[in-house]
């Protein structure tokens, strides 16, 4: 009898994931575009990217210049910095 997979416990997103997460859903909702339109535009599932915005995924940087480049933004766009940090730090 095949034994019960344990589903992976999710870790608490990093500031960073977060604001690339919220950066991320706030420009696709700028631009009208829905997760199936992300997904085309990027070469990424729409479901990968719904985790990605709700901070789910660990994403990697190769797929974070995919959905930039699906938005038609720089990455660095989706990257803001991070307030707390103090001047010059981000």
């Amino acid at each position: 009898m095949p034994r019960p997979r344990k589903q992976p416990v999710a870790k608490e997103a990093s500031p960073s994931r977060r604001r690339f997460a919220v950066a991320l859903r706030a420009e696709r909702h700028r631009q009208g575009l829905t997760l199936e339109d992300l997904a085309e535009r990027s070469g990424l599932t729409w479901s990968y990217i719904s985790q990605v915005e709700r901070g789910l995924r660990n994403i990697t940087i190769d797929n974070q210049d995919a959905l930039a480049r699906g938005l038609g933004v720089e990455l660095r766009d989706l990257l803001p910095p991070d307030e707390d940090a103090g001047p010059g730090v981000s």
